[in-house]
């Protein structure tokens, strides 16, 4: 029977508690058991760390890597940087035991070393990418990071506009709602029957009444 040791690797915290990035290699793990396990097999462990691919000194990843080695078992993976990042790594991992790449199952450790290779050198070049065109542009004058544009100063005139705009409809929903007409759908009807006009010269719907309320206090 074959024997098999699951590792699993997520990069935040937020990931690890939320499921997302799990639920996926979860279900690729899965769907390599499905469709391309033909013999007998035992998942022996399985093992998670919520770590950067660029830390070698993983706890979980060394106890999986340990626990594969004892029982000449294979380490599993979703995808190939779940293992690490760096190819120096990959192909040292290669030396010491046998491991298996859910999302690529039929490749052997020399496309799989060629693939990592690969993506190494793509991820080098983003990088190299990204700083040039960061330097470009603060070249020609655009300022990075920071509070762009004065944006506090818009949000504030954003905010502002927006409650001079409601306050220009508080006496039509005060004398609609002294009349007796309480609900947000109400209001709006009534609203339209008096020939108000949105701020874009539409007719009014409920949840346009509910947030001018909610800016002039009304709820």
């Amino acid at each position: 029977m074959k024997k098999f040791v699951i590792y699993y690797r997520v990069s935040t915290r937020k990931q690890g508690e939320s499921g997302l990035g799990l639920e996926a290699q979860h279900r690729d793990v899965g769907l390599f058991f499905e469709s391309y396990t033909n013999e007998p097999y035992e998942v022996i462990a399985e093992f998670t760390d919520i770590e950067s691919g660029t830390n070698d000194q993983r706890i979980e990843f060394n106890k999986a890597v340990a626990l594969a080695k004892k029982h000449k078992a294979t380490l599993l993976v979703a995808k190939l940087d779940r293992i690490s990042r760096k190819v120096s790594t990959i192909a040292l991992l290669m030396e010491q035991i046998n491991f298996k790449v859910a999302s690529m199952p039929n490749a052997d450790k020399f496309q799989l070393h060629i693939y990592a290779a690969l993506a190494e050198q793509e991820r080098d070049f983003i990088s190299k990418r990204t700083k040039a065109a960061l330097a470009s542009a603060k070249a020609r004058g655009i300022k990075l990071g920071g509070n762009r544009g004065n944006i506090d100063k818009v949000n504030l005139a954003a905010s502002e506009k927006a409650k001079s705009n409601a306050e220009s409809y508080r006496v039509h929903i005060e004398t609609v709602i002294s009349s007796g007409v309480v609900t947000y759908k109400g209001i709006a009807d009534r609203l339209n029957e008096m020939g108000v006009k949105t701020n874009r010269g539409g007719g009014f719907q409920a949840v346009q009444v509910s947030r001018l309320c909610e800016k002039l206090l009304l709820k």
